[in-house]
């Protein structure tokens, strides 16, 4: 905003944020009140001088992006989207944290309009943002250049002394700062107050030179001062070359007498006499509740306006990209959509290897395919591109100053690959990445969680997919990690059985829209597995089939495996049909999308009253839910051990002759 506003002006606006903040929470009984009373003054200035939105379309790309990485603090966001004009109305604020609410107690990505990503476990939020601001720069290497500038928004986040603990903003924070994230900038509410009181209780160290040593340009300030906060924003948008950070010492809950600077103001409402105390400190009116005085409605109306301005002159200058040269506005507009072929799956097919491999190397075939076919599909690994086979050939990875690559190197971050992921999932251009091993999932289960919540079209690769990962031993092998993925709602567990079956997984994987996939692959060679006469891959993509029928199409028993256990089956079903057993063997990649398919195509791969036999290297008890009680379950309820992997498969029972003897045994 050009003009500056009356200061009496500003205050009013501040106290109405922080007023309505506290109502919120004093009706619903629930919430935190203090941070957003301490935080009104820097947002009011982000939103009122600095941050480029429009309310009528909340998803324009050209947008700058707001994170309220202490989700905690939802009402002071709630408080200016309603302000600046959103789909959010005085009667959702009223029912703050109330069932079916569009102001929840933590903000939800794709609830509420307006919010950007879905915050809440401390430090998310702040690696989402650093995946935000890396995908802005990702596409403005591809699209500005010195007539347009389409994707130059900043990322504005704020957050909280608990952001600042937890370990995942180490590693967001020094990855933003390695790549130099100039369009990042960060306000840290420094207000010395956790739940359980003074954060010198167990914080002592020194936030702005920790950000220095991560290359970050930092200032502190009073972040009460309008002056001081006005002064250094307009500073840090100035920088270039680096993030930045504004530490702003607050008072929590400034304004009430009591309880202002205590951790009473941090997790609980005011209370009806405090709150009393603190509108007559101020000079608010008592009544009503959730009041929004006329004047300050005016002021935060007109600066809606200027953001529809400039929305309106950003999509002129897109009108200019489209209009240009027809191959870079072909591909604006594939990247803008997320654009995913619908004959993908007959053209991964086409490039499916021919002989045995690890499935980690035959999906980093398909991936070159797909990654040609997708130019959205970007991503990288946690220092194991060696190992995960992820790498995205005959394209560079970013750099400080050098972003028109797709490849990227998070170092050993898991923690923040996650979350970076999930920013980038959901802004524009990108559909994202990240691989490691998949007993590291354990590291990045907060974001895949936060992923599925926030329906984000995150794929997650992990390699090294079992106890086969051999010599490195019981710390390296997954056992429960299959199954503590499954059980996350919303969340996709891929894990194919050879090279076609990969290209099925990249398929689904690209193409599901509604929440995360995890892709879950072998390090040990696996064989191609012989498919039926006249098989459509198609059918891959529904979950499980039948991938080898019994003898006269009538089976008696029904096994059913992932992954390198397919094999097995396959094998265990020829000895058990030398006796005379009718065997079917059904290949289960997806469980979640074999549960998505109707009961008719249910039934015919897994007819009901026919014996069941689930066989996967890890957890079995789950498995129950597949094979009822009845059933038989083999896989592996232990630690595994360090050893060869051909050793290991011998100790666990996981050959086909031992299958084939557990079986007969059941029988």
């Amino acid at each position: 905003m050009k003009r500056e506003l009356d200061p009496k002006i500003v205050q009013k606006c501040v106290n109405t944020i922080q007023m309505l903040s506290a109502d919120g929470v004093e009706k619903a009984a629930s919430g935190h009140p203090g941070t957003p009373m301490s935080l009104a003054p820097a947002a009011f200035e982000i939103w009122m001088r600095h941050l480029h939105y429009d309310p009528t379309d909340p998803r324009w790309p050209g947008r700058d992006r707001f994170v309220l990485s202490c989700g905690h603090a939802s009402m002071l966001l709630y408080s200016l989207l309603h302000l600046a004009g959103y789909d959010l109305s005085l009667d959702d604020l009223k029912r703050f944290r109330q069932v079916g609410s569009k102001a929840p107690g933590h903000p939800e990505a794709g609830h509420t309009p307006g919010v950007e990503t879905t915050t809440g476990p401390l430090g998310q939020g702040l690696g989402n943002a650093v995946g935000i601001a890396t995908g802005l720069k990702m596409l403005g290497a591809r699209f500005d250049d010195a007539t347009t500038a389409l994707f130059g928004a900043r990322v504005f986040c704020i957050a909280s002394d608990g952001d600042m603990m937890e370990g995942i903003t180490h590693e967001a924070a020094s990855l933003a700062g390695h790549l130099g994230l100039d369009n990042l900038v960060v306000c840290y509410d420094d207000n010395g107050i956790t739940i359980d009181g003074k954060t010198t209780l167990a914080f002592s160290e020194d936030v702005a030179k920790r950000y220095e040593a991560y290359g970050w340009h930092v200032q502190r300030i009073d972040g009460h001062d309008h002056a001081d906060i006005r002064e250094a924003l307009d500073a840090a948008l100035e920088e270039t070359g680096r993030p930045k950070l504004i530490v702003m010492r607050t008072i929590i809950g400034i304004g009430a007498p009591n309880k202002q600077g205590t951790a009473k103001a941090h997790g609980e409402p005011l209370g009806a006499e405090e709150l009393k105390l603190t509108k007559q400190a101020i000079g608010w009116p008592l009544e009503p509740a959730f009041l929004v005085p006329d004047d300050v409605r005016a002021v935060f109306a007109e600066r809606s306006e200027e953001g529809k301005k400039a929305h309106a002159a950003w999509t002129a200058a897109e009108a200019a990209l489209l209009s240009g040269s027809a191959e870079k506005a072909d591909l604006y507009r594939r990247m803008m959509s997320k654009e995913v072929p619908g004959n993908l799956l007959s053209e991964l097919v086409k490039v499916v290897p021919t002989k045995d491999m690890a499935t980690r190397v035959s999906a980093s075939t398909v991936e070159q395919r797909a990654a040609a076919l997708v130019p959205s599909l970007a991503g990288g690994s946690a220092d194991l591109n060696p190992s995960c086979k992820t790498y995205i050939e005959g394209s560079p990875a970013i750099a400080r100053g050098s972003f028109s690559g797709r490849n990227l190197h998070f170092g050993i971050r898991e923690h923040a690959m996650g979350a970076f992921l999930n920013g980038m999932a959901l802004s524009e251009g990108f559909i994202p990445f990240g691989s490691t091993f998949l007993v590291f999932a354990d590291y990045m289960r907060p974001a895949i969680r936060l992923a599925a919540l926030s329906r984000a079209r995150s794929i997650f690769v992990f390699t090294h997919d079992s106890v086969y990962v051999g010599e490195d031993g019981p710390t390296h092998q997954p056992v429960e990690q299959l199954w503590s993925l499954r059980v996350i709602p919303n969340v996709d567990v891929v894990r194919p059985c050879d090279a076609m079956e990969c290209a099925a997984a990249w398929t689904h994987s690209l193409q599901r829209k509604c929440g995360p996939t995890v892709m879950c692959l072998t390090r040990q060679n696996l064989p191609l597995i012989e498919r039926p006469a006249g098989f459509g891959p198609a059918v891959m993509l529904r979950g499980a089939y039948v991938i080898s029928e019994a003898r006269g199409g009538k089976p008696g028993i029904v096994i059913v495996a992932t992954g390198s256990e397919v094999s097995v089956a396959v094998g265990a079903k020829k000895i058990l049909e030398e006796k005379g057993e009718a065997v079917r063997v059904v290949s289960c990649m997806c469980l979640e999308a074999f549960g998505r398919q109707d009961a008719a195509y249910r039934e015919s791969v897994l007819p009901a009253g026919v014996r069941r036999v689930s066989i996967e290297i890890g957890r079995t008890a789950p498995w129950r839910s597949v094979v009822g009680a009845d059933g038989l379950t083999i896989g592996l309820d232990e630690f595994g051990q360090s050893g060869p992997y051909k050793e290991l498969q011998k100790i666990y029972g996981m050959t086909p002759e031992a299958v084939a003897e557990r079986i007969r045994a059941w029988k």
